[in-house]
């Protein structure tokens, strides 16, 4: 039989956060966790899988999406770098080749860059 709760540590860990913002997430109601027989917080899978649904359902701000057109595509061994024009940015991501094969990015297409990190350094 199927779990159907897992204890916070490894819902953070399958969404893709960490324990502190799922934890402000749940102050918030963004989140909604139980309590366990030993009183401990757990999250339902059903609840995680609403969470994983859509960049929307995570609560993702425009500034993180970066929606364009792939303008190019180069792999080279186990990586591939790929070129998005997002409007008047222009993204630039290292990937695995393996994710470019899976979802079959090339030039032309659309695609949507996501960005998740609390800072970028640039230094000449």
């Amino acid at each position: 039989m199927p779990r159907q709760t897992v204890p916070v540590g490894e819902a953070a860990r399958l969404l893709g956060i960490s324990l502190d913002t799922l934890r402000r997430w749940d102050r918030e109601g963004r989140i909604r966790t139980e309590r366990d027989r030993a009183n401990r917080r757990v999250v339902s899978d059903a609840e995680i899988e609403r969470l994983r649904g859509g960049a929307e359902a995570h609560g993702l701000s425009a500034r993180n999406r970066f929606r364009g057109v792939v303008r190019d595509v180069k792999v080279e061994g186990l990586l591939a770098q790929v070129e998005l024009e997002a409007g008047p940015f222009r993204v630039v991501s290292i990937v695995t080749r393996e994710a470019v094969e899976q979802l079959g990015l090339k030039p032309g297409m659309p695609a949507t860059a996501l960005v998740k990190a609390t800072s970028v350094l640039l230094e000449r």
